[in-house]
């Protein structure tokens, strides 16, 4: 077992030792207080030693532990203990590396001096108020500056030495903020606001530091941001090439952190605060070109990709970085390409970061509530928007590709649904962001930029949700059969759909089934299986005067047309032209689950489903007899008319009614 020592004076050093005592490895890790020990979770292989070690004690410690490598993880501006560790590690003869913080970027109009002394004599030249977050420490080397008592704040840990550091300066309690970090850009600028200062007084920590919120803060709220630069330091690894380091010295395989990061609409302001934390932490930050563009510029490595596959790929091929942000357009768990990516990364240690939606977004904008509203998206799929609008009073759709605002504007109006109402909002959150509203037939004729999303309100969202629908509803060709309402509403119930069914129709005919089909499984999809020409062009018209966007035409002969097409959870069998058995074959191989309803009108079709049933060893059958009679005048009187026995056959596999 390889014997690792980090001195871990930093969130990357306890990082590092969290992810190591996972391995294979044992690893004694020295923090300088007891405090800074128990943010280090405990584990078998890991031993933590807490307290200060003089530059002997370090050499000691080496020579008696023999360690295969020591890592320096101490602050940027512990430069007095790195030094002892280095020559310590060079007495005894043991590897050593330094693991170094990056620098922030230089923040605008920030006064930056060399130490903590020429700090003390510029803040001496100035008036107003000064908070100080460089630690307990270094306080007494300010408290000579004019007004020190009355002008000076400090936030420190929130440990005795520390309080003992402020009082020796000369800090009243009223002066002292005691609190652990990480501190967002919001809470420091509420404590600058709260003391009123004019100066905050820092040291460059890096990004995992703090140093950016705390920059953003002193900006936002007026205050002069004084640094104090880093002693000089040559050399060192970052976090990302440390791993590497110990991947290709010790073959240890560490799980890469991803963030996956809900950016909202692409811009900063949507940004929530864990959103930019996040991309700040990460060592490498992944997504499109407008998610990227959207935020600060930095010194970060970026790769733009847009696909699962791509970033997936692309995190795997990179085993240097410990840490990946992958940014999301809106929420992650509204519409997102979270959902696959998350799949493609079971093998990471993975948080997903929410952001802002884009229907919350545009209701916010719409000053509109949207707790009732049904959503949609539209990017790549045909969903069957019209049926959707006639049965929902408010829905929010997301467009994109083929799928244009001016499309489904034609759309409603060609259904006779030009009085819906719509909201439409194109680049939200961009300065050119534009809310237009109207009525589907207002706005047809309308250009739209390709990013939009939209709000549609039918008032008159009362389309009959059961089925059987009259048979006049349907177009109808000469010889071509058609399931009547009577009967078409009794296989319906006994297939049982539900709303992510997918079903295959064969022998479709009219496409009368398919069609209430189609509204029944809204988030599924109906195939109309049918040999004839001229039938299956009728169930393309019924299908424009329905609107079933989820409804494909299948033109040739079952079983062989269904091969490629995919797995059904529901089989309805109207006509088979004898080919019964097969398509009941293929059906259970693509699905052994499907549940499968056939008619039959003649004796023979009869005595071949019953033999099918006891054949295949259905575990769940059912056959029912539906005698129709319909009411027609002849001269004065009313006769009832007897319409051809059908017989409905319901069978599966799973020993149920499904």
């Amino acid at each position: 077992m390889y014997n690792i020592c980090i001195f871990a004076g930093t969130t990357e050093g306890r990082r590092l030792a969290e992810a190591l005592c996972t391995h294979p490895v044992r690893v004694t890790v020295s923090v300088a207080t007891d405090y800074a020990g128990t943010l280090i979770a405990p584990h078998k292989n890991l031993n933590v030693l807490s307290g200060r070690l003089e530059c002997g004690e370090i050499a000691e410690l080496f020579l008696r532990s023999r360690f295969d490598l020591i890592i320096d993880a101490t602050h940027p501006y512990a430069n007095i203990v790195t030094k002892n560790v280095k020559r310590a590690a060079k007495e005894a003869k043991t590897e050593y590396i330094r693991l170094v913080r990056g620098e922030s970027k230089a923040a605008d109009d920030a006064v930056f001096v060399k130490d903590t002394a020429q700090a003390a004599e510029y803040l001496n030249e100035t008036s107003g108020n000064i908070l100080f977050t460089t630690g307990a420490k270094e306080l007494c080397a300010f408290s000579w500056i004019k007004d020190f008592k009355t002008r000076a704040y400090a936030r420190v840990i929130p440990l005795a030495a520390s309080l003992s550091s402020c009082e020796a300066a000369g800090l009243a309690p009223s002066h002292i903020i005691a609190m652990q970090g990480p501190f967002s850009e919001e809470m420091n600028a509420a404590l600058i606001n709260t003391v009123s200062a004019s100066y905050v007084v820092t040291k460059d920590g890096g990004d995992a530091g703090g140093f950016p919120e705390k920059a953003a803060a002193a900006k936002r709220t007026g205050a002069r941001l004084i640094v104090i630069g880093r002693p000089a330091e040559s050399g060192g690894l970052t976090y990302a090439e440390t791993l590497a380091l110990l991947r290709a010295r010790f073959a240890i395989s560490i799980r890469p952190r991803v963030y996956i990061v809900g950016m909202g609409m692409g811009n900063e302001g949507t940004l929530t605060a864990d959103a930019k934390r996040a991309v700040e932490s990460a060592d490498c930050i992944i997504g499109s070109g407008r998610m990227l563009s959207a935020l600060p510029k930095s010194n970060k490595p970026a790769f733009e990709a847009v696909s699962a596959d791509e970033i997936a790929a692309f995190i795997t091929a990179h085993e240097e970085y410990a840490s990946f942000a992958a940014l999301m357009s809106g929420d992650t768990g509204f519409y997102s390409g979270a959902k696959r990516l998350s799949a493609e990364l079971s093998d990471c240690e993975m948080k997903l970061i929410p952001g802002i939606s884009t229907l919350s977004y545009l209701c916010a904008a719409l000053k509109m509530p949207y707790d009732d509203i049904e959503c949609l998206s539209l990017h790549g799929r045909d969903t069957g928007i019209v049926s959707k609008v006639k049965k929902t009073p408010r829905l929010f759709v997301l467009l994109g590709g083929e799928n244009t605002m001016e499309k489904l504007c034609a759309a409603l109006c060609a259904a006779g649904l030009g009085d819906a109402r719509l909201s439409v909002g194109e680049r939200l959150g961009y300065p050119d962001e534009k809310i237009t509203r109207g009525t589907a037939r207002e706005l047809s004729g309308a250009h739209f930029d390709a990013l939009c999303a939209a709000i549609v309100e039918n008032e008159r969202a009362d389309e009959c949700v059961s089925y059987g629908l009259n048979d006049e509803e349907f177009l109808r060709g000469d010889r071509i059969p058609m399931t009547k309402s009577e009967v078409r509403a009794l296989c319906l119930s006994k297939l049982r759909l539900t709303k992510r069914s997918v079903l295959w129709d064969i022998g479709a005919g009219t496409g009368s089934v398919s069609l209430e089909a189609a509204r029944l499984v809204s988030l599924g999809h109906v195939y109309a299986v049918e040999i004839k020409d001229e039938a299956a062009e009728l169930i393309k018209k019924n299908k424009e005067r329905h609107a079933a966007g989820n409804l494909t035409v299948v033109s040739g002969m079952a079983p062989e047309v269904c091969e490629g097409l995919p797995a059904p959870t529901h089989v309805f069998i109207g006509g088979s032209l004898g080919r019964i058995r097969d398509i009941i074959e293929l059906s259970l191989r693509k699905n052994p689950d499907v549940s499968i309803t056939a008619t039959a009108v003649s004796l023979e079709t009869v005595s071949e489903l019953s033999a099918i049933i006891k054949e295949f060893g259905f575990s769940y059958s059912e056959a029912v007899c539906v005698n129709v009679s319909r009411a027609k005048t002849a001269g004065a009187h009313t006769l009832m008319a007897a319409e051809n026995p059908v017989y409905i056959f319901t069978m599966n596999k799973k020993g149920e009614p499904q």
